[in-house]
């Protein structure tokens, strides 16, 4: 494994079903042939789902350091922080005590990803709600990340296939995102954008960037966002070399892109950047009355580490279950290993 990327994966709220995705994900062997993965997480917790799951092939490995790790397909590593108990998690409760847990699992990775212990980090689910009872004031991995590696310009990118999206604003009130809307804001998110497509290999990315309102504002009758904010942003991301087009309505922009307009899309808020990527991406089936597919990357961008992220919520209502898809998950192995690779 000496020549392959070590792998960190958080295990998620270890009450949803994060436990249950990390396990089917690494029962797929090949993956051990491409990196080195381990868990960060509880051991007992993936231990009891395991059994509820009846993959008794699978060996939990306890390590208490990355070094301990044996990376061998059939043995999942745990970096093992022993924060539960199982008899404290009742799978599908929402709990301070496995938001604390959750919260550390997060603080850790990003801790062996700053010390290169680590080449890449890949996070499941966490309860925003869970870690805020546990004391830790944030509105999501993003902010997290922010923080702990003192990064100021960052923003989240979502991909799905060839569908990649970038974010104005996330995690705010829809009354504070439109107030975000912002020249500064808007040209950073566009650099980063850019830079971004030059890493994954678009060597000319055509970035397209999404009006606010309705129709773009139709010259001011709808808003006045686009004249004031997007379109002086987009201007000087032209003067920078930046190959930039819009405002493009939001209900067109992102057909255009899966058409091949664009190589990335500026969203300028959450739902905006959202709603396509996971209409296209979760697929459940009414007749089976299961999700067919759940697809799609979360990725943050201007960090001094990797970090990829599954892109749904801790689905509470299917821990222990065994329905939950690992598809997400999956999808984000892929996009660290290939970072981490310097390709993707």
């Amino acid at each position: 494994m000496k020549n392959k990327p070590i792998i960190g994966i958080t295990m998620g709220d270890p009450a949803s079903v994060g436990p249950e995705l990390t396990l089917k994900a690494l029962s797929r062997y090949s993956y051990y042939e491409r990196c080195a993965p381990i868990v960060i997480g509880d051991a007992a917790i993936l231990d009891r789902v395991k059994g509820v799951l009846g993959m008794d092939a699978l060996r939990i490995h306890p390590v208490t350091d990355v070094k301990e790790a044996v990376f061998t397909p059939g043995v999942i590593d745990v970096l093992d922080l022993g924060l539960t108990d199982p008899d404290q998690i009742r799978p599908g409760e929402i709990s301070a005590v496995a938001g604390e847990a959750a919260f550390q699992y997060v603080k850790k990775v990003i801790e062996l990803a700053m010390e290169k212990k680590i080449a890449a980090t890949v996070t499941n689910a966490i309860s925003k709600e869970a870690i805020n009872l546990a004391g830790h004031h944030y509105s999501g991995h993003t902010e997290i990340y922010a923080e702990l590696t003192a990064t100021k310009k960052y923003t989240m990118m979502l991909v799905y296939e060839e569908l990649r999206v970038v974010h104005v604003s996330t995690h705010v009130s829809l009354r504070e995102a439109c107030d975000r809307v912002k020249r500064e804001r808007i040209l950073e998110v566009i650099e980063i954008a850019n830079n971004a497509c030059i890493e994954m290999g678009i060597l000319s990315p055509v970035i397209g960037v999404a009006g606010l309102n309705p129709h773009c504002g139709e010259n001011g009758l709808f808003g006045m966002e686009e004249q004031e904010e997007i379109i002086p942003a987009i201007t000087e991301a032209k003067l920078r070399g930046i190959n930039t087009e819009g405002p493009i309505p939001p209900d067109s922009i992102f057909s255009k892109a899966r058409g091949g307009f664009y190589d990335i899309v500026v969203a300028m808020y959450h739902d905006q950047g959202h709603i396509p990527l996971k209409v296209l991406g979760f697929v459940y089936n009414k007749e089976l009355k299961k999700w067919d597919s759940v697809k799609g990357v979360n990725i943050t961008l201007g960090l001094p580490i990797i970090r990829t992220s599954v892109d749904h919520g801790t689905a509470f209502d299917q821990a222990n279950t065994g329905l939950a898809s690992e598809l997400s998950l999956v999808n984000a192995m892929d996009y660290a290993i290939s970072f981490a690779g310097g390709n993707i």
